[in-house]
């Protein structure tokens, strides 16, 4: 008898949920994925066909802010990825069970199913104190990573603790932060970046490998290029206000006041490789930018030592205007916050020089009108 695949679709149907429901969610996956409608077709049929993925979930260095993330995803719902889309057999924040019987099913896990689950990362690896600053069942993090990484297919560092070391790895780094890769070597690893991550992003780079088995395409920097493919002032919403030279000063002046673009006071959205302009947070709702803050490049390596989050950028010219991490990720490693797309260069200096030539022309014109008028009005009054 053929065993039963473990499938979505099957999973649906244990729950005697609607084949219309099934399809109204492969619709949701294939938007939230960025891919286009003409491959929904091979999303239901990996949908009906694929095995729902084992998943490990680890907790390092790190405040468990990209759980607080994950859970309030809602396209899909958190909920419905963890009971219905894959299979957590391990989170130590997440999961009812605690104590040795949890730590013994993580250890059968690891021997049971080696080389068929993902392994996801939330937190940064102390190596200091023969790793003694971040403990995990009675053992350093540090050993409780190498095991399971041993086996995973690949390996998801989820925020920017787990891809670039995080907050604790500031300076001095006291306890020797470093990332995941950083010590595991020879794997396939994703890196989502963001203090936290969009949950969006978070549940889609999952459920990518939940319905095609393999990891989506990654960017120069090993982040995946639906989500991070873009600067954050790529899909800003101010961006016209950059373009027509019209910047918050500070943020209790007029400008301000009326939404004009945050780069004059810090926003690192120029130098940034996110998805907050498009996907937002919580449900759509909002983001920092349209909350009236400028993006402090949380989803960037070292934001947290690279400069001032108030000090503005200063402006370096590149080639392109519009660009993506694979083609100007280099310079911005290099130069860090040191870069701003040259898209304002030759945009933003001519409007200026246009606009204070059009204002000078009018106060001139202004200025010989009111002479003009003077000499009349001194005749009339004798």
């Amino acid at each position: 008898m053929r065993e039963r695949t473990n499938s979505l679709w099957n999973l649906f149907r244990d729950r005697k949920l609607s084949r219309r429901t099934f399809m109204k969610t492969c619709v949701a996956l294939t938007a939230i994925l960025g891919l286009p409608p003409t491959v929904l077709n091979k999303v239901v049929e990996a949908a009906a066909t694929k095995e729902l993925p084992t998943v490990i979930w680890l907790h390092g260095h790190e405040c468990t802010g990209c759980d607080e993330s994950f859970i309030r995803s809602t396209s899909p719902f958190a909920s419905d990825v963890v009971l219905n889309m894959i299979s957590l057999e391990y989170d130590d924040t997440l999961s009812a069970a605690a104590g040795a019987p949890f730590e013994e099913h993580l250890h059968n896990l690891l021997q049971t199913k080696k080389g068929q689950y993902v392994l996801a990362v939330e937190g940064g690896v102390p190596l200091d104190s023969n790793g003694t600053y971040c403990m995990v069942g009675g053992r350093p993090f540090v050993d409780v990573l190498k095991e399971c990484a041993d086996g995973a297919a690949f390996i998801i560092e989820y925020g920017s603790c787990a891809a670039w070391g995080g907050i604790q790895a500031a300076k001095p780094n006291p306890t020797n932060t470093v990332s995941v890769s950083d010590v595991v070597s020879g794997k396939p690893i994703i890196k989502v970046p963001g203090c936290p991550p969009i949950p969006e992003v978070m549940t889609g780079v999952i459920m990518h490998y939940a319905l095609f088995g393999q990891i989506p395409p990654l960017d120069q920097e090993g982040r995946p290029k639906q989500f991070y493919g873009n600067r954050i002032h790529d899909t800003c919403y101010r961006r016209p206000f950059f373009d027509s030279g019209l910047f918050v000063e500070k943020f209790d002046d007029e400008g301000s006041k009326a939404g004009w673009c945050l780069y004059k006071v810090g926003c690192r959205g120029p130098v940034t490789y996110n998805s907050c302009g498009n996907l937002r947070w919580w449900n759509g709702l909002s983001y920092p930018i349209q909350s009236g803050h400028g993006c402090i490049g949380c989803s960037e390596k070292g934001f947290w030592d690279n400069d001032h989050f108030y000090q503005r950028l200063p402006q370096v010219s590149v080639a392109n205007t519009i660009t993506t991490a694979d083609t100007v990720g280099a310079v911005a490693g290099v130069v860090a916050f040191g870069a701003v797309v040259a898209h304002g260069g030759a945009t933003l200096v001519k409007h200026k020089i246009d606009t204070i030539k059009l204002e000078k022309k009018e106060a001139e014109a202004k200025a010989a009108q009111e002479a003009a008028k003077k000499p009349e009005n001194e005749g009339g009054n004798r």
